[in-house]
């Protein structure tokens, strides 16, 4: 089963989903900035994902940029301003099996589908 982490109000996550559905499979839509992830499930994400949490912050976010920019966290830490803060996941995630992808560009998604 396809899971597509993804925000309506993002062009880019509207496009994936979109990728999603064309390809046929059976697929599940989270719309995580209203059924966020909690810390274990977005570190599963991320392992699956290959990347470093830092990677999957939106850091030209107005919240990043008036209360984190510049200062130090730990991957846990930065975790948790991601599970308090949903809006800063980049998006749309889409996962297959052990295999995820950043939709952005939308066309990373055909590599996992």
């Amino acid at each position: 089963m396809i899971t597509i982490y993804h925000n309506p109000r993002c062009g880019k996550s509207r496009e994936g989903l979109q990728l999603v559905e064309a390809s046929g499979q059976d697929f599940e839509i989270v719309k995580y900035l209203n059924d966020v992830p909690t810390e274990n499930e977005l570190k599963g994400i991320l392992k699956k994902l290959g990347m470093q949490p830092m990677e999957l912050i939106r850091t030209k976010e107005a919240i990043w940029k008036e209360n984190f920019k510049g200062k130090e966290f730990t991957d846990d830490e930065l975790v948790t301003i991601m599970v308090e803060n949903p809006k800063l996941i980049e998006r749309p995630i889409v996962i297959n099996g052990n295999k995820a992808v950043v939709g952005r560009p939308p066309e990373n998604i055909k590599d996992i589908l």
